[in-house]
């Protein structure tokens, strides 16, 4: 029997006792205008608009579409969305328990549909990343005669992960994560709507932040944990879902934590002078409640790149590359994997060697410019590919500092203003004593003076 997932009698013993079914499917949307969240794909007049017969024209679009995002964002219920605005039927595959000869069964069954009594198939394959390259070939026919509606989810990126005659021929739509404003609509929707609780419970301000937390930007894992922790507030005879309700629920202890508030400022900031004070144990107790209260992993991600920056600098040349690694996987990837790609960013910084000479030096000279010492360029500096720049004298003069033995040529780079201001003091921690050495062997070579004093110091 072809995998038909919203077969009539699913469907009618389903609208029979609508409580047979999880609270998930029951608020799945019926139409598009009931879809949370993925506002930028549903204006008038866009692909999934024209794809369910909306706008001029009837049904209209591409026979194969490619949704990208992360899990539990509505790839699913668009594709079950889809399948009921144009009156299709609906069939779902799992590229991980699906093979070919599943993938030709189900075409096969659509082909016949279609001629026996003119019912058209929607074919959502989940995760086609999955699929092998010949596996997706399978595909191409189905697409080319427009046996079936090709609808396919992938969280990774399509570009590498699905065969290109496929995604030439089909719409790529990319979804984007949920908000919490998203997630907090549907969950007032499931409270009280008749295919939902239907105002059995209610949902105080605390509990629902918490919810929120824990759903991470997902809609089914909003709405399990919603209708697991009213079964347990009606078994005890309550009316509302108190938060030590839903935290023996889900097995897990509200943090306190606000990302709009000083638990919010407070947190990043003890994990950031954790990292600067070297304790690692202290930076993950911190990056675990940042974790756990559902911070936005690009933001913590941010804040690691301006650590290796502001504190490590160049006792570690590596801390950068590895911050700024970390800041771009979580941000492909997202939670819970991202905790792993955190945690190591994490470590590494608090264990490498600390060097804020970068920052003092910036800092000093930005102070110089306001304070108006800057001055003019020297002339042999300036730019002299330009008619007249040579009867201006500009770069008249100027040393070419290869052709120099040891590439360093003897001639005046700063302002008169600043000519002999030291705003680099490297320490002798870690990769930056070399630095150290090498300043004040080229310094020497520039016949630069010792300083003025009132560059920064290191410490």
């Amino acid at each position: 029997m072809e995998p038909d997932l919203f077969t009539a009698a699913a469907e009618d013993r389903q609208e029979k006792d609508p409580s047979s079914s999880p609270l998930a499917v029951r608020m799945r949307p019926r139409t598009l205008d009931e879809v949370v969240g993925q506002q930028h794909l549903l204006k008038p007049g866009s692909p999934l608009r024209r794809l369910v017969g909306e706008g001029n024209g009837g049904p209209a679009g591409p026979s194969s579409v490619i949704l990208w995002g992360p899990p539990g964002i509505g790839k699913t219920t668009l594709a079950y969305v889809v399948s009921k605005a144009t009156n299709k039927r609906f069939v779902e595959l799992s590229a991980i328990t699906a093979g070919v000869k599943e993938v030709r069964a189900v075409i096969e069954g659509a082909r016949r549909a279609t001629g026996g009594y003119g019912k058209e198939t929607v074919l959502f394959l989940d995760e086609i990343h999955r699929f092998s390259k010949a596996q997706q070939d399978s595909l191409l026919p189905a697409v080319e005669n427009r046996w079936v509606t090709l609808i396919a989810a992938t969280t990774e990126n399509p570009y590498f992960s699905i065969i290109s005659p496929l995604l030439s021929r089909s719409l790529l739509l990319t979804l984007e994560s949920l908000t919490d404003d998203d997630l907090s609509g549907l969950l007032r929707r499931a409270l009280t709507d008749e295919r939902g609780l239907g105002g059995a419970v209610t949902l105080p301000e605390e509990a629902e932040a918490h919810l929120l937390r824990i759903a991470g930007g997902d809609a089914r894992r909003a709405l399990t944990a919603l209708e697991a922790a009213a079964g347990a507030a009606l078994s005890k005879q309550e009316q509302e879902i108190s938060l030590r309700t839903l935290e023996e629920t889900v097995d897990r202890a509200a943090v306190k934590y606000d990302r709009d508030g000083d638990q919010h400022y407070d947190v990043a900031s003890a994990l950031i002078k954790s990292i600067r004070g070297s304790d690692v144990d202290a930076a993950l107790h911190y990056l675990a409640r940042m974790i756990e209260a559902g911070e936005d992993p690009r933001f913590i991600g941010r804040r690691l790149m301006i650590s290796a920056s502001e504190d490590i600098g160049l006792a570690d040349p590596t801390a950068l590359p590895t911050a700024v690694a970390a800041a771009q996987a979580v941000a492909m990837i997202g939670f819970p994997e991202a905790a792993l790609i955190l945690s190591h960013a994490t470590i590494a910084l608090a264990l490498a060697p600390k060097s804020n000479a970068a920052t003092l030096a910036i800092s000093a000279a930005q102070e110089d410019v306001r304070n108006g010492l800057a001055g003019p360029v020297p002339a042999h500096l300036r730019d002299g590919h330009y008619k007249g720049a040579a009867k201006l004298g500009h770069a008249q003069g100027y040393v070419y500092p290869h052709d120099v033995p040891g590439g360093i040529a003897a001639q005046q780079y700063a302002p008169d203003a600043v000519r002999d201001k030291h705003y680099y003091r490297p320490t002798r921690y870690g990769a930056e004593a070399r630095y150290a050495d090498v300043v004040e062997r080229v310094r020497e070579r520039l016949g630069r003076t010792a300083g003025d004093g009132t560059g920064p110091s290191a410490g």
